[in-house]
């Protein structure tokens, strides 16, 4: 099980004087990719021209742009709520990037109160994510939310 107080600790040292938002979000994806087990991805999609659009990640290549509603990272950004998807082939219009996913959690980032892209990790093993993972990566999300509302305007 992956303790995520201490990730969230070492999240808020490894970012606390970063001042390029894509410099944080490198970090952060490189930080859960090397914590969570049985994941084979862990990135960020942001929000540009109303569509999200491939940002910092870990793993293989992935989709570059997400349009609206569209999948589960495009469900998140749309409804500002995390999804939490125990099995990716059930989830209505899910993007298959890399087929060997098959469950995933994405969560909402903002700046200064408005969606600026998701938190989207997969994971080859169905049911891979549970209420602990949402609670843990909502935290980690929120640590990310006060160094990036600290830099961006």
């Amino acid at each position: 099980m992956t303790d995520y107080y201490l990730l969230t600790k070492q999240l808020e040292s490894l970012i606390s004087d970063i001042e390029w938002d894509i410099s944080i979000l490198a970090n952060a994806s490189a930080l859960i990719w090397g914590a969570l087990e049985d994941i084979n991805w862990a990135g960020f999609y942001l929000m540009r021209g109303g569509q999200l659009e491939l940002g910092p990640f870990q793993g293989k290549p992935a989709c570059v742009v997400i349009g609206p509603g569209k999948g589960v990272c495009g469900a998140a950004a749309e409804q500002d709520a995390t999804q939490l998807v125990p099995d990716v082939h059930q989830f209505p219009g899910h993007i298959a990037c890399d087929s060997a996913s098959n469950s995933e959690i994405v969560i909402p980032v903002h700046n200064r109160g408005r969606v600026y892209g998701v938190l989207d990790i997969d994971s080859p093993v169905r049911g891979r994510f549970d209420e602990n993972d949402r609670d843990g990566l909502e935290s980690l999300v929120s640590v990310l939310e006060d160094r990036l509302n600290a830099v961006l305007q």
